[in-house]
């Protein structure tokens, strides 16, 4: 069995914290400047994992960096397609070759159950390609919206958060909805991989002991005979189209 461990990236001032994540994990999503980050950030985050050999990915939120994109914002399908492109083409800009594209916060948890939402996401991403892999969900219709529009995909689970009975995360207006312990981490993540859930599984990099909690998922996923890749060496792509007119290739 082949999984992804990836962390969010680029959002935190640490870059020491940031450079131990790098040194376990296989791709990072690295926040394009609108929830968080800047291009000093981005440039800092994208080459850390260049030399730790991570794949890049973009981390599009809501442009609202006083909620750090945690708070749903009332903004209309174009408004998302627009504001997901222009962060996936300024975080490309940096880092050149992108592997996969993850929503942040509130806009991943209301397009894991708003149709249109999801369809915007897509629509954004797909202004800049088609053949970028969409991380979401597991179990959610975001993940079938992104595969009808023509994109690979990957789900995924989290060891770091507790999950609601209907497959959705806890929010974190509860004090549980984070696992901070290593051990229990490790065990949701070895769950996760044994019922085939997700291909791949996150950890925040501003979850208290994030690091810890980081060396423990992979120790256990290897002792358990999981290979760790990133989601670009298992996930065919899909078709790409020809960019729209002036879209970057």
């Amino acid at each position: 069995m082949t999984l992804d461990l990836n962390c969010d990236m680029g959002e935190l001032p640490d870059a020491a914290l940031e450079e131990a994540l790098l040194q376990l994990i296989t791709s990072a999503n690295v926040a394009c400047g609108a929830h968080a980050g800047d291009v000093a950030t981005m440039r800092r985050t994208v080459d850390l994992a260049r030399r730790y050999g991570v794949a890049v990915g973009a981390h599009p939120g809501y442009p609202d960096r006083a909620n750090f994109g945690r708070v749903e914002l009332a903004l209309t399908a174009e408004q998302i397609a627009q504001t997901v492109y222009e962060q996936v083409r300024a975080l490309a800009e940096i880092a050149g070759e992108l592997s996969h594209v993850k929503p942040h916060g509130a806009l991943y948890n209301v397009a894991a159950k708003n149709p249109e939402v999801a369809r915007a996401i897509g629509e954004g991403v797909a202004r800049f390609r088609r053949d970028l892999v969409l991380v979401g969900l597991a179990g959610s219709s975001m993940l079938d919206i992104w595969r009808d529009m023509g994109f690979p995909t990957a789900a995924e689970g989290f060891a770091d958060r507790r999950y609601e009975t209907d497959g959705s995360l806890r929010s974190r207006k509860f004090p549980d909805a984070l696992i901070t312990e290593p051990a229990q981490a490790a065990m949701q993540a070895l769950c996760l991989a044994c019922e085939g859930r997700a291909q791949t599984i996150c950890i925040h990099s501003d979850t208290p002991g994030s690091v810890r909690i980081v060396a423990a998922v992979a120790e256990s996923l290897r002792k358990a005979g999981v290979t760790l890749a990133p989601l670009t060496q298992r996930v065919p792509a899909a078709p790409q189209e020809s960019p729209g007119p002036g879209v970057p290739p």
